[in-house]
C-alpha cells in the first residue's frame, strides 16, 4: 500500500502517523516544504521517501511530487494530511490521480462550509444554532430581528478556530463587518452560551468508531483569542453516551467514513427555546481531521493507547488492532502567554506536579494565538486534580493571597514560561 502524507513535519507530532503506517507494512511517502536536511531525525526515520517542494501552496509543485511517487512506487492508495489547511489540496490530488480512498473536492467543500453543515445537522437530528449568510445590511438585520436581538456571532464560512470571528452587539458592529470583510464570505448565527465539547473519533469504512474521545474547552477558542486568555482544555477518561450518540448520528448524516474526525458541540449553560435545555448538546462545527496541534498526544495519555496506530490500522486493515495499555485518566493542557507574569515559575510547576507532567515546551508561532506560547500537559486521575493543575499553572502574580504585601517568587522568579528553550516530553 502506498500512502502519500502531506506535511509530515508539521504539526510536530504528525510524523507518527507515518511511522504507524510503516509498522503496519504500508509505504509512507512524504511531501513537505521543509528541506530534507532540516527535518527532525524522527521525521526522516518515519518515511520511505520524501519529496521537498518549495511551497505547498503551489499545486503544480505538489502535483509533480505525487506524479514522481506514482512513477517510482506505483499508484497511490491514499493521499492524506490530517490537517485542516491541506484538506482541499488532498482532495484535488485524489481527484487528479483517481485515488480510491478519501473524499473529493466537492465533498470536502461541503464539509468545510459552515452554511452547508446546517442541513446535514438537521438530517442527523442534531440541534444547531440558527444561521444565515452575510449579505446586505437589511437582509442580515431582518434575520437578527427574527432570532430576537443582539448579540450574534459572526464567523468566516470557511475558517479554522477563532480566526476572523466577531461578536456583533449593535447595528454599528454589523455595518463595520459589512465594510471590512472584503471577499471573505461570512455567516451570522445565534450566540450560544455554553461549554464547548468535542467528540473525536477514528471511523472505519462504515462510519463506525474504532476509537472515541471527549474533550472539554472551559473557555472557548474565540474567548481565548479575543480576550488574550490562558488556554486550558482536557481529554476526558470517558465519553458521555449522549455525546457519542449525537456524534455518530452526525457522522452518518455527513457521510464521514475512513477518517479521523473532530466534531464540536456546545453544552448549553441555560435553557434555550428552540435549541434545548441546560446541559443539552448543540452542534457547532464538524471538522474532518484530528483536533489541532498535539491533541492526539493527549488522547494517547488519557486512554493509554496510540491513536496514530489506530488510524494506521483503519487505513491498512479497516479495523482496530491496537489495544489499550492501562487505565483511562484526565489529560489536561494548560498554556501560558509571554505577556503575562505568573505566580509559579517553570521549575515550581515541574517540582509540584512531577511525573504527572507528560510534556512541556514552546508552542510554534503559527499556533500561539490559539494555543498560548508555552504549554504544560499533564495526566491526572481525578477532575479535582485536573482543576487544581490548571489553576496552579495559570495563577498570575498577585492573584493569590492578595492581602499579603508581596507574592513569593519561586525558582525562575515567576517569570514567563519562555525560560526553558527546548520542548521536553515523555
Amino acid at each position: 500500500m502506498n500512502v502519500i502524507f502531506v506535511s509530515p513535519q508539521f504539526p510536530s507530532v504528525y510524523w507518527q502517523f507515518c511511522a504507524a503506517l510503516r509498522r503496519n507494512g504500508a509505504r509512507a511517502l512524504g511531501v513537505g516544504d521543509t528541506p530534507w536536511e532540516a527535518l527532525a531525525d524522527e521525521v526522516r526515520a518515519s518515511l520511505d521517501e520524501y519529496y521537498w517542494v518549495h511551497d505547498l501552496e503551489d499545486y503544480d509543485q505538489v502535483y509533480r511530487a505525487v506524479a514522481y511517487f506514482s512513477y517510482r512506487w506505483g499508484k497511490p492508495d491514499w493521499i492524506e494530511s490530517n490537517n485542516e489547511h491541506w484538506l482541499s489540496l488532498d482532495a484535488h490530488l485524489r481527484e487528479d490521480f483517481n485515488v480510491v480512498h478519501g473524499p473529493r473536492p466537492d465533498q470536502v467543500a461541503r464539509w468545510q462550509s459552515k452554511a452547508a453543515q446546517k442541513p446535514l445537522y438537521a438530517d442527523a437530528g442534531v440541534p444547531s444554532a440558527r444561521q444565515t449568510r452575510l449579505t446586505t445590511f437589511d437582509e442580515t438585520r431582518w434575520f437578527i430581528g427574527e432570532m430576537g436581538h443582539y448579540p450574534v456571532f459572526a464567523k468566516p464560512e470557511f475558517g479554522v478556530g477563532a480566526g476572523g470571528t466577531r461578536i456583533l452587539r449593535s447595528d454599528d458592529d454589523l455595518r463595520d463587518l459589512l465594510a471590512s470583510h472584503g471577499e471573505v464570505p461570512y455567516v451570522v448565527e445565534q450566540l450560544v452560551e455554553g461549554q464547548i465539547c468535542s467528540w473525536d473519533a477514528i471511523l472505519d469504512s462504515r462510519g463506525e468508531p474504532l476509537f472515541e474521545n471527549q474533550e472539554e474547552f472551559p473557555p472557548s477558542m474565540a474567548d481565548i483569542v479575543h480576550g488574550g486568555l490562558d488556554l486550558s482544555y482536557r481529554s476526558l477518561p470517558e465519553v458521555d453516551p449522549e455525546l457519542s450518540r449525537l456524534g455518530r448520528a452526525a457522522a452518518r448524516a455527513f457521510g464521514l467514513t475512513s477518517r479521523f474526525v473532530h466534531l464540536e458541540f456546545f453544552r448549553l449553560a441555560h435553557d434555550r427555546p428552540g435549541l434545548g435545555s441546560a446541559g443539552d448538546y448543540v452542534g457547532l462545527e464538524v471538522n474532518v481531521r484530528p483536533p489541532g496541534g498535539t491533541t492526539p498526544e493527549m488522547m494517547n495519555y488519557a486512554h493509554a493507547t496510540n491513536v496514530y496506530q489506530v488510524w494506521a490500522d483503519m487505513v491498512c486493515f479497516d479495523e482496530r488492532r491496537t489495544p489499550r495499555d492501562g487505565a483511562d485518566a484526565f489529560c489536561v493542557y494548560a498554556s501560558r502567554r509571554d505577556a503575562h507574569r505568573y505566580a509559579h515559575g517553570h521549575d515550581e510547576v515541574l517540582a509540584r506536579w512531577g511525573a504527572a507532567v507528560m510534556s512541556h515546551g514552546r508552542v510554534p508561532a503559527a499556533l500561539s494565538d490559539d494555543m498560548g506560547d508555552y504549554q504544560y500537559t499533564a495526566r491526572l486521575e481525578t477532575r479535582d486534580e485536573a482543576d487544581e493543575f490548571v489553576a496552579y499553572v495559570h495563577e498570575r502574580e498577585g492573584e493569590h493571597d492578595a492581602d499579603q504585601k508581596g507574592v513569593r517568587e519561586g525558582p525562575g522568579g515567576g517569570a514567563s514560561p519562555a525560560e526553558p528553550g527546548a520542548d521536553s516530553s515523555r
